[in-house]
């Protein structure tokens, strides 16, 4: 066992050991995770650090770090859409919510590894949870492509959305949607909603299959073909441009 960062703008972390295998998560720039098993054909099996979800990556998107920089508080992600970070002495451009892993004043060393920042930096345990500063946030990925299994602005699932949203406001959600309707409050009544309140859909067998932010009682928005903003109502979205429903409302949460 070991402990390792993204070294990559982005990681996919696949279901086998196979570059064929459906990407089934995801991890950005920065963020930690443990190495649980090494295979001598270059992939890994990892736990993210974030929400405990396992996979498959390959070993050289991963650097080492050590243990105390693995348990850092990560408090501090970049602001942009799309961010400069010099990666030893190389440029590299990396995505919004990046994490700057146990870094002060811009630089750290990941082993023999450097990495310096001086872009802009988000802190989540100083940002408002308003809704402006939820649209702030939800707005960086708007039309951003659908990706099954995605979580960052270049590509993102409906999930991976959502928890990337919240983990800016210093709020963890688990990778799922079916496991996101399982944490925070329930709202009874759409009518009840409040900015950053979280709408849950699910099919005729009664699964939870998607989720998405809900702007107000009205508007909601999520990730669907891309990251859009749609109607909402007591059944469930109607597209705003074709009028058609594309989803059945189950249930509302709050987390905040």
């Amino acid at each position: 066992m070991s402990y390792a960062a993204c070294c990559v703008p982005v990681a996919p972390v696949r279901l086998e050991p196979d570059h064929r295998s459906e990407m089934v998560s995801q991890l950005i720039f920065g963020e930690c995770c443990i190495i649980t098993i090494v295979e001598k054909n270059g992939w890994v099996k990892i736990v993210n650090k974030l929400d405990a979800y396992t996979g498959w990556c390959q070993q050289s998107h991963f650097q080492e770090i050590d243990d105390t920089q693995y348990y850092v508080e990560e408090n501090d992600f970049t602001a942009e859409w799309v961010n400069q970070v010099d990666y030893n002495g190389h440029q590299m451009w990396v995505p919004f919510g990046s994490s700057l892993t146990a870094m002060k004043n811009g630089n750290v060393f990941w082993r023999r590894n450097t990495v310096h920042y001086s872009g802009k930096v988000w802190n989540p345990v100083t940002a408002k949870r308003d809704a402006k500063t939820i649209k702030q946030l939800a707005f960086k990925f708007l039309n951003s492509p659908y990706l099954w299994g995605g979580k960052s602005v270049f590509g993102v699932d409906c999930s991976g959305f959502t928890q990337s949203v919240y983990k800016m406001l210093n709020i963890h959600l688990f990778r799922d949607s079916q496991q996101q309707a399982t944490q925070g409050e329930l709202v009874a009544f759409l009518q009840q909603a409040h900015c950053g309140d979280l709408a849950f859909f699910d099919d005729e067998e009664g699964r939870i299959i998607h989720v998405g932010m809900l702007l107000n009682a009205n508007e909601i928005i999520h990730s669907a073909g891309k990251v859009r903003v749609d109607k909402i109502d007591n059944e469930g979205i109607v597209h705003a441009e074709t009028g058609q429903r594309t989803q059945k409302l189950r249930i509302i949460r709050r987390y905040f």
